[in-house]
């Protein structure tokens, strides 16, 4: 081999080795860039609705901002993602066009038999369009309830209040119950003895009522006075009377518990009786107005004789 022959090898050996260079170098180039421009897209997206919300003044917008930003973040990541790995094979040297024609009819027949997920994905668009559920919402989907922690396009993730996580797919969900949009009602069933007069156990429950309503600490929690429905049942051992407040959202079960604490040691100062549960047993009466023996039996060795 002559030294022009080496020559010419090192050369096409060297050129190779330079257009390596270059694809890897614009591989790294496209990795770098897309993994900038997401998180400078995310932040702007935070920018924005962190602006938008410290403009608005309402609690509902800042989490519907809030929600959608998040999933707006996730779009964001997943298409620079698919462009850049479109890219970095278009340096590899393979072609797109076959790919992309090969996916359509992929994705067709995956469409088929991935029904769920494309279920899924279009319950949760139409859930954020909706503004059905936000971050931060209590929800009850189905047999789950807890509180909205994130919410995709794939699926809600919820807390319930035993700190278990529950993540319920969005094709699933059938009916969404929202305990936190607006205002909340805190419901409660008051049982009182058959013996109490009902005016005056309704009055104490009013006295009680604008006591908690006037607490520094209630004040701003509870919307409006009591409002008592009445007698709502008569019981096996006490008369049901039902009453509400509106409330702040998600302050319902505090403001609940905190006024029947404050009601049963109004009703013992009162002395209203707060029955427990029992039976009377009433055997009847003849014409005469006589009632029927009732004959007990004592099993045992004490029995009578």
């Amino acid at each position: 081999m002559n030294k022009e022959d080496l020559i010419s090898q090192f050369t096409a050996w060297w050129s190779e080795l330079d257009a390596v260079a270059i694809h890897a170098t614009r591989i790294v180039g496209i990795i770098i860039v897309s993994w900038i421009l997401v998180i400078v897209l995310n932040r702007v997206i935070r920018g924005v609705r962190e602006r938008i919300a410290a403009r608005v003044d309402d609690r509902e917008f800042g989490k519907r901002a809030e929600t959608l930003g998040r999933v707006f973040r996730y779009i964001v990541s997943v298409v620079v993602s698919l462009i850049a790995i479109m890219l970095i094979l278009s340096e590899l040297g393979i072609s797109v066009a076959p790919i992309l024609g090969a996916a359509g009819v992929v994705g067709l027949a995956v469409g088929f038999g991935a029904q769920s997920l494309v279920k899924d994905y279009f319950t949760g668009f139409f859930l954020l369009l909706e503004n059905q559920i936000l971050q931060g919402d209590v929800v009850q989907l189905g047999d789950h309830s807890g509180l909205v922690e994130g919410i995709t396009l794939r699926y809600v993730q919820l807390r319930d209040y035993e700190g278990n996580v529950h993540f319920v797919p969005n094709g699933t969900i059938t009916s969404v119950v929202n305990m936190s949009r607006g205002y909340s009602y805190a419901v409660m069933d008051i049982g009182v003895g058959y013996r109490e007069d009902i005016d005056t156990c309704i009055e104490v429950m009013r006295q009680t009522a604008s006591q908690l309503k006037q607490d520094p600490e209630y004040t701003t929690r509870i919307l409006d006075e009591l409002d008592v429905a009445g007698v709502d049942s008569w019981g096996d051992s006490a008369v049901v009377i039902r009453c509400r407040f509106r409330c702040q959202p998600l302050e319902q079960w505090g403001i609940r518990r905190e006024y029947l604490r404050r009601l049963k040691y109004a009703f013992d100062a009162k002395g209203i009786e707060i029955p427990f549960p029992h039976m009377t047993l009433y055997a009847g009466e003849d014409r005469e107005g006589k009632a029927p023996y009732f004959h007990v039996a004592q099993d045992g060795p004490n029995r009578a004789a």
